[in-house]
C-alpha cells in the first residue's frame, strides 16, 4: 500500500489530479492495473487515500509542535505550516476534507486548528466560523499560488514579474476617478510577494479572532 501511495503522490505531483489513472499508476509501478485493485476501489478512492498519506505527514509535524501561551499565535504557525504544505501541491487543497470517512488526517488536522479556539472566549458557533475563515484563507490562497504558471513563464518568454507588468501598465492607464483604488494600490500590486500576501490575509483573520475573543484565553485543552 505505501508503494501504491507513493506512486500516486508523485503522479499527482508532477501532472495534477487528471494524470492520475489506475492504469497510469500501473504502468509506473510496473504492474497490472488488477493489482491495484486489491488496495483501492477506484480512483476516487486512491486519491483520497493519497491525499490523506500527505496529510498525515503535516498532522505529524503539528503534533511535534509544542504549544505556546497564546491560543492564536499557535494557530497562526498551524495554519503557515498547512499553506506551506499545500502550496506546490494545489491538488491537495482541492480536495481537503472532501471525504473525511476515509481522510481521517483531514480531519485530525481540522479538529487541531479548532482545539486551538477551544482556549478561546467564543461560542461553538463563532469557533466553527473561526476555523472556516482560517481554513479558506490558507486553502484558497494556496491553491491559487499552486497553479501552473503561464505559457508564456513556463517557456521562459516572461519572467513572472514581466507578466505581472502587463497587467500593471494596464491598470496604470485607467481613469483614476473611475478606479481610485486600482490606482491607490498598483505600486503594491507591482511585483508583490504571493506569501508576504497570504500572511498578510492570515493575520487580519486572526486580528479579527482575537478581537472576536478578547483578552481572555482559556487554559490548554
Amino acid at each position: 500500500m505505501e508503494a501504491v501511495l507513493a506512486g500516486a503522490v508523485a503522479l499527482l505531483d508532477e501532472s495534477g489530479e487528471s494524470a492520475l489513472t489506475l492504469r497510469a499508476l500501473a504502468a509506473r509501478l510496473g504492474t497490472g492495473v488488477g493489482s491495484i485493485y486489491w488496495y483501492v476501489s477506484g480512483k476516487d478512492d486512491l486519491l483520497d487515500r493519497a491525499i490523506d498519506h500527505v496529510l498525515g505527514g503535516v498532522l505529524t509535524a503539528l503534533n511535534a509542535q509544542e504549544p505556546g501561551t497564546d491560543a492564536i499565535d499557535d494557530l497562526r504557525v498551524m495554519a503557515v505550516t498547512l499553506f506551506d504544505a499545500i502550496v506546490d501541491r494545489p491538488w491537495l487543497g482541492a480536495y481537503f476534507m472532501r471525504n473525511t470517512d476515509v481522510q481521517g488526517n483531514s480531519l485530525g488536522l481540522y479538529e487541531k486548528l479548532g482545539q486551538q479556539t477551544l482556549r478561546l472566549d467564543l461560542t461553538p458557533r463563532q469557533r466553527f466560523h473561526a476555523v472556516s475563515a482560517v481554513v479558506g484563507v490558507v486553502v484558497g490562497n494556496a491553491v491559487d499560488m499552486g497553479q501552473e504558471p503561464p505559457p508564456e513563464v513556463l517557456d521562459g518568454s516572461l519572467t513572472r514579474e514581466e507578466f505581472l507588468g502587463r497587467y500593471t501598465r494596464t491598470w496604470r492607464a485607467l481613469d483614476a476617478r473611475e478606479y481610485p483604488f486600482v490606482h491607490e494600490i498598483v505600486e503594491e500590486f507591482d511585483g508583490h510577494d504571493d506569501k508576504e500576501q497570504f500572511l498578510a490575509a492570515l493575520d487580519l483573520t486572526l486580528a479579527g479572532l482575537r478581537l472576536q475573543a478578547g483578552a481572555r484565553t482559556l487554559s490548554p485543552p
